[in-house]
């Protein structure tokens, strides 16, 4: 079976050439799927269905928009309220009311927070955050754990030492473009390395203002390590964020520390929050969100009026359909069914991440050799697919089952090609994907 022939591989090639890097996003290079063969580009998205540019039809079971869309791509009810505002004007000199709206209902659902800014992406997200917890420490140095963007602020940590971010998430980051002078102001350790936290103390700990961690990214938490830090940063008077952009809306309605009586200071919200449409929101304790009137943080198109209404409306069909527990029951109904077939066929994958977003540890000398066959070979039979699902409730168990009778067929060929010696390099018909940042062209 050969790969479908599109448009979008060859408008990835145009794109690479006038706009660095390709696109705006590295987690959608082509070239972290499957090189020269990708479909790129998108006519159309519905629930978990995609339509590249020549109407050739798929079944995303992959990054579903980088976990934005867990109400699946372009949902009924979010949809018409977003056209009701575009058609009621999505911009004005005067403000939206839904923005005083959605940061009542934030706060409602976080009863230890009591003021909220917005804003429209992740990564200015963590910077705003990082700021107002600056200003309010009055203290420069932050420490860090996991992954937090790409502003000057996060990076500045690879300046002094080029792989402190290797482990963070992503490997070969560089700090171009950085100003040097911010070399030795934000600090990482390790999610469960309490000691390694302690040692920054010991060092830095009159001049350490700020933490930043994500509460979850591949597993559940490690609550000692989240409850230690956070009685840490009580003891020396340090602003504690949560960076739950990720995390959030996966496994209850707002940020999942609510699950486990933990408060930060400051708490960073994003993707699933409007369900694909840009929305970022930070929100934290009255008095340190305060200090953000000490400091200018400012920008014209954090008061547009569309990502407000996404917002409310995803909330209300997150409490109305109780949408985490559905994306917990899919992910359940789908890991099941994996390891039956794992067991069936004998495949050495391992399964790690939660319910709601599996990830796949592929074997292999080579797992990135074995990932890019798989994506490969769905591909050809009509799936998005990489190494991580994040499910949403369009997901239905007919998909599911579609997709996992599929994955054991491709399972089955790739093993049977191991076992025969066959170099799995001479499968793939273009080149073997990226796992990090890497430089195109």
């Amino acid at each position: 079976m050969l790969l479908k022939e599109n448009s979008g591989v060859k408008l990835w090639q145009r794109a690479k050439k006038i706009i660095p890097g390709g696109n705006q996003l590295l987690s959608k290079r082509a070239e972290m799927f499957l090189p020269e063969a990708w479909p790129s580009y998108y006519k159309k998205s519905k629930g978990c269905e995609v339509w590249d540019l020549d109407n050739n039809h798929y079944y995303d079971f992959s990054i579903m928009g980088i976990g934005t869309s867990s109400l699946g791509y372009a949902h009924p009810e979010v949809n018409e309220a977003v056209i009701n505002a575009i058609q009621e004007g999505s911009m004005s000199s005067l403000n939206c009311p839904e923005e005083v709206e959605l940061a009542e209902k934030l706060i409602a659902i976080h009863p230890w927070a009591g003021a909220a800014r917005f804003t429209r992406t992740g990564g200015e997200s963590c910077a705003l955050a990082i700021r107002i917890a600056r200003a309010y420490a009055k203290k420069d140095i932050v420490a860090f754990c996991g992954y937090h963007g790409w502003h000057d602020w996060y990076l500045a940590t690879n300046i002094n030492d080029k792989g402190n971010l290797d482990e963070q998430l992503l490997p070969g980051l560089k700090p171009a473009g950085v100003p040097q002078q911010l070399g030795g102001s934000v600090l990482p350790f390790k999610e469960g390395d309490i000691e390694g936290f302690r040692d920054i103390l010991a060092k830095h700990g009159s001049k350490l203002g700020v933490v930043m961690m994500e509460v979850f990214r591949h597993g559940e938490p490690d609550l000692n390590f989240i409850k230690e830090i956070r009685a840490l940063c009580d003891q020396h008077n340090i602003v504690l964020i949560f960076d739950e952009i990720s995390s959030g809306f996966r496994l209850n309605t707002g940020a999942s520390h609510l699950l486990w009586d933990i408060e930060p200071d400051i708490c960073v919200l994003g993707k699933a929050l409007g369900n694909g449409h840009p929305i970022g929101a930070v929100i934290g304790k009255h008095a340190v969100m305060d200090a953000a009137q000490q400091s200018f943080i400012s920008s014209s198109y954090w008061t547009e009026r569309v990502g407000f209404v996404a917002a409310l409306k995803t909330l209300e069909v997150f409490e109305s359909q109780k949408v985490p527990e559905k994306l917990k029951s899919i992910g359940q109904y789908l890991k099941v069914r994996l390891t039956h077939i794992i067991e069936d066929t004998g495949f050495n994958l391992k399964i790690i991440g939660i319910d709601s977003v599996p990830i796949f540890i592929f074997p292999g000398d080579d797992p990135l050799v074995t990932k890019t066959l798989f994506t490969q070979e769905m591909l050809k039979r009509g799936y998005l697919a990489s190494n991580v699902i994040y499910l949403s409730i369009a997901h239905t168990p007919k998909l599911i089952d579609m997709y996992l009778t599929t994955v054991k067929e491709v399972f089955i060929m790739i093993k049977e090609a191991m076992e025969q010696g066959v170099d799995l390099t001479s499968l793939i018909e273009n080149d073997v994907c990226h796992s990090g940042f890497q430089r195109l062209n």
